[in-house]
């Protein structure tokens, strides 16, 4: 697609706002204003992406949104794990990472879902082996 200006942009978000009340789940496919909903939304997605990408999780992220969410301490979390309080610490600041049994064990206590955590260890395997094959 053609790139576009951050005014742009802003007039395509304008354009988005006055289009959506004027379509709804019922309204034909062939719809001038449904049609032209759904270009300016790819339009505004690619801008989106492009410049606001959104960051992939980190292990520590969900670890201390999942301690905030239920309250519990990092030292809580530590006992229920058998270890000491600094290795979640270091968990949370990324200064390393905890071993895939470990992490399982942290998703079932903070409820993360196991995909997640699968996914953001598949990606930095895939970075890793990048970085190998560059060098």
């Amino acid at each position: 697609m053609t790139k576009i200006t951050k005014e742009q942009y802003e007039f395509a978000l304008a354009r988005i706002e006055e289009l959506l009340p004027l379509v709804n789940g019922d309204t034909p496919t062939t719809d001038k204003n449904l049609v032209e909903l759904s270009i300016v939304s790819d339009v505004v997605e690619e801008y989106e992406t492009a410049h606001y990408p959104i960051a992939q999780p980190t292990i520590g992220s969900l670890i201390k949104n999942g301690l905030e969410e239920r309250g519990m301490t990092q030292k809580a979390l530590a006992n229920i794990l058998g270890v000491s309080p600094s290795r979640i610490s270091d968990f949370i600041a990324g200064r390393s990472e905890p071993s895939l049994k470990v992490a399982s064990q942290i998703c079932y206590i903070l409820n993360i879902p196991t995909e997640v955590v699968s996914n953001i260890y598949t990606e930095e395997l895939r970075e890793k082996q990048v970085l190998q094959d560059v060098v």
